[in-house]
């Protein structure tokens, strides 16, 4: 047998091990195997968008994290699902489509390819039989299948909304790929302009998805980003008759009504429909130049509030219906500002610049009236500031002198009883765009009949497949990719041969991930997306682990799904994910340059610690991994130079894993001389025995431990306690920290039991699973580790029976010794006379202090 430590033969045959015996496969119910009485734990990993350039080391580290909880699960008796699978529809493809005429399903296959092998490479524990796309029709079938129940609910209609169109890219895209009114792939200008689309009304769920979040476990600093997107206010809807325009009223919404006196402007967004019959034609020019440049920028830009505020007189009044039409005051000017959003409220707001930060500044810059009406509650009203808190009314005749808590209901009543004001609840949560004008995508399974009016595809003819196609560009027109595969169009309706068309545009690139957790509980189902059984047995994700980029969207989109799916009856729970967890961002270093421009690594070179490139001295500093500095550090390299264990260790060792940090190629090597430990520890590579002669020898039972051994003991609960605590918060670095120490402390090697030699390995396999196998084969075990016990922590041994006492000479510390924490004060002073002997000879003690525990203290002349 080969006896030294070969990490590329002996993880190449493990991987082949569990792929022949199907070692992490997780049965379900009606399965043979499958136990009842056995408790299940579902972990999941955030699954990837198999782009061309496959993984670089930054983005397993939230993979194997998720490993070594699994794998510590299924030791502990679980039943244990842990699934990958492919988000595969997205845009890159198909721009590599446009550009090259290779078909979208074909690169992205290339693409998966790639990335099971760099999965597997890095010996994670997936149930690869249960692995998927979201792009091949035996899954988005079910995907269509679920937008069926969407659209039979009302929950998905039609309606023309201003969106982002890339000119470029011919294609709608969301605020998220649009960064300074330019596509985030390709650079390409984009504008607003209203599109007929597909909406989902996610609204109609936000009070639940609001109080629902009380029942998971997430990080508060996701909820709380959920609970800001849904951004849920309560106030009052009041309208503002426009003078001059009989008949025509502006709808506001605000929080404070109780403020309503204080308003001296109104602001409508530039998309407000309003705008055009409003504006005047002395302001018709300059208004429009300003829609236009609105356009072009985003939500996020619009509404910066470090940005300077800028807006356009529209010419037109609106009228405030708490004073009478003939007083001046009445008379409020509407302006049009890009910091109002078409999306939030009604898109207009009543501007009260004494009470709101925005408000006052806009005011200020264009000399409007700043009237105060509400006064600190210890204080007077100023015209000079602005203050947003609570107080009382002032010059607010309906109810002055009201604390705002009884003031807003008050001014809801009274607007309420004049016919022009209600108490409202809004969101800042607007219903989902869910159309894309893109090849690559799930089809609608919607029919457009000749009258204008829609069906949806009966049930039975799922999928609606994507058409084959050669040429994926959009046509000149905009319209979809789809709409040139006519005789995919037009079609007949399955059940009355009616002549129909189908709907051209596609699901969003991330429709699929909505679901994709359930359908992993039964992968291969062809009659439902998933059976009753098995989603009452998973229930829900108990452990789902991705990065904080996903904390808003694709988490409330499932979430949404998830409750439309719980309302029809075919999920048990009203949450699709327990327990969230965010691995940090893997990092790299990058050089720069006294001018401030970041330098290629393959550029830089070292002077001792120093890093240089052309004679100058470069800065380090912390960057992205990217292709443009040459610092992305592929897996594949590492593994091959170190070996798959060392990889798993040192993406672990480097910090929590919640934090980021930045990828050090020098601290690599450390990680492997440990494991060369660990093999050294065990095996004699001079020797032919598969293991050391002491571990092929029966233990005595640990009462008998003593000396050596049981110091060897003791080290090794203590490294078991950390590795236990390091699972409560995902720190896997002070684990393996344990480790190591525990390899420092098992001295001599000689005194290491074969029960503690198996503890050893079976609490290290999770964390280095190759390595940890082949011990555990060569210990003589048949069966894979990865279904052994987890070894348990044996708290008497935790209990030190020894303390150190230290021993002083006229209050300075002269010796130390050990001593049994059962010493009597005769017993630790006789110790502590013995370890400072020598300089105790000649003296006369007078005096011995002793501290039970702590420290002898001789009083000497």
């Amino acid at each position: 047998m080969k006896n030294v430590y070969d990490p590329q033969e002996i993880e190449a045959r493990w991987q082949g091990f569990w792929e022949e015996h199907r070692t992490f496969r997780a049965p379900n119910p009606g399965e043979p195997d499958f136990d009842a009485d056995q408790p299940k734990y579902y972990v999941l990993d955030m699954f990837p968008y198999p782009s061309g350039a496959g993984l670089h080391v930054g983005h397993p580290m939230g993979y194997i994290g998720s490993d070594i909880v699994t794998r510590k699960k299924r030791m502990e008796g679980f039943n244990v699902l842990h699934p990958m699978g492919y988000d595969a529809f997205g845009l890159p493809a198909e721009q590599y489509a446009i550009q090259t005429g290779q078909h979208p399903a074909k690169t992205t296959e290339v693409n998966v390819a790639t990335y099971r092998r760099q999965l597997k490479l890095i010996g994670l524990s997936y149930d690869w039989s249960r692995e998927f796309a979201t792009s091949t029709p035996d899954y988005y079938r079910w995907t269509q299948w679920i937008f069926a129940r969407l659209y039979d609910r009302g929950l998905a209609y039609q309606t023309e909304v201003p969106v982002w169109w890339c000119e470029g890219l011919k294609t709608v895209l969301s605020n998220e790929e649009v960064i300074g009114g330019r596509s985030e792939r390709g650079d390409h200008p984009c504008v607003r302009r209203p599109l007929k689309q597909w909406m989902l009304k996610i609204t109609a769920y936000a009070d639940r998805l609001l109080d629902d979040l009380g029942d998971v476990d997430w990080p508060e600093s996701v909820k709380t980003m959920q609970r800001e997107w849904i951004g849920r206010s309560e106030g009052a809807e009041i309208e503002f008759a426009i003078a001059d325009h009989e008949g025509e009223t502006l709808k506001v919404f605000t929080t404070r009504p109780d403020t309503l006196y204080g308003a001296t402007f109104m602001v409508v967004a530039p998309e407000h429909p309003l705008v055009a019959a409003l504006v005047t034609d002395e302001q018709s020019k300059e208004v429009e130049a300003y829609v236009q440049g609105a356009a072009v920028k985003s939500d996020l830009e619009r509404t910066d509030l470090a940005k300077d505020k800028t807006g356009v007189f529209l010419g037109a009044y609106g009228l405030n219906p708490m004073l009478d039409a003939g007083d001046p005051e009445a008379r409020v000017p509407i302006y049009v500002a890009d910091y109002v959003l078409m999306g939030y409220g009604t898109g207009a707001i009543m501007a009260v610049p004494a009470h709101d930060e925005r408000d006052f500044e806009y005011a200020q810059k264009f000399g409007l009236p700043i009237r105060p009406v509400v006064r600190p509650v210890d204080g007077d009203a100023s015209s000079e500031g602005c203050t947003s808190n609570d107080g009382v009314s002032v010059n607010s005749p309906a109810w002055d002198g009201m604390p705002t808590e009884k003031a807003k209901p008050r001014s809801i009543a009274v607007l309420e009883k004049r016919g022009c004001g209600a108490g409202k609840t809004t969101y800042r949560l607007r219903d989902w765009l869910f159309s894309r004008q893109r090849y690559w995508g799930e089809p609608f399974p919607v029919l457009h009949h000749a009258d204008g009016s829609t069906s949806r595809v009966p049930d039975e003819a799922l999928p609606v497949e994507l058409p084959e196609m050669q040429d994926f560009a959009p046509p000149e027109d905009g319209s979809p990719p789809l709409s040139k595969a006519t005789d995919w169009v037009n079609t007949t309706h399955p059940s009355t041969d009616e002549p129909v068309l189908r709907d051209t545009d596609t699901m969003p690139g991330w429709a699929g991930s909505c679901w994709y957790y359930l359908r992993f509980m039964d992968a291969h189902n062809d009659q439902e997306p998933f059976s009753h059984d098995a989603v009452r047995y998973w229930q829900n994700v108990d452990l789902y682990i991705g990065g904080t980029e996903h904390a808003v969207l694709h988490l409330l989109y499932a979430r949404f799904w998830h409750k439309v799916l719980y309302d029809e009856g075919l999920v048990p729970t009203k949450e699709p994910f327990q327990k969230l967890f965010n691995q940090g961002m893997l990092t790299a270093y990058a050089y720069k340059d006294p001018t401030g421009r970041l330098v290629p690594v393959d550029e830089v070179e070292f002077d001792g610690d120093t890093a240089k490139s052309g004679g100058q001295e470069l800065e380090q500093v912390i960057a992205k991994m990217s292709k443009s500095l040459r610092n992305v550090v592929n897996p594949d390299e590492v593994c091959k130079e170190y070996g798959v264990d060392t990889f798993r260790l040192y993406e672990m060792f480097m910090g929590p894993l919640s934090d980021s940090k930045p990828w050090n190629p020098r601290d690599v090597p450390g990680c492997r001389r440990f494991l060369d430990r660990v093999w050294r520890i065990f095996v004699d590579e001079d020797g032919t025995d598969p293991v050391r002669p002491q571990f092929a020898q029966a233990d005595a039972p640990p009462s008998a431990l003593e000396g050596d051994t049981l110091e060897v003991e003791r080290a090794l609960n203590r490294c078991l306690k950390r590795v236990d605590d390091a699972f409560k918060h995902f720190n896997f670095n002070t684990a393996i920290a344990a480790f190591m120490s525990f390899l420092n402390e098992a001295k001599p090697r000689e005194a290491i039991t074969r029960d503690q030699a198996e503890r050893f390995v079976r609490a290290l396999s999770p964390f280095a699973p190759h390595v940890s196998e082949e011990l555990w084969s060569r210990l003589g075990h048949d069966e894979s580790v990865a279904r052994a016990p987890w070894p348990e922590v044996r708290e008497e041994f935790l209990v030190e029976d020894q303390f150190e006492l230290v021993v002083q000479i006229l209050g300075k510390v002269r010796g130390r010794a050990q001593a049994s924490k059962e010493a009597s004060k005769d017993d630790l002073e006789e110790i502590a006379r013995a370890a400072v002997a020598e300089k105790l000879d000649g003296r006369e003690i007078v005096k011995t202090i002793v501290v039970p525990g702590r420290l002898v203290n001789f009083v000497v002349k």
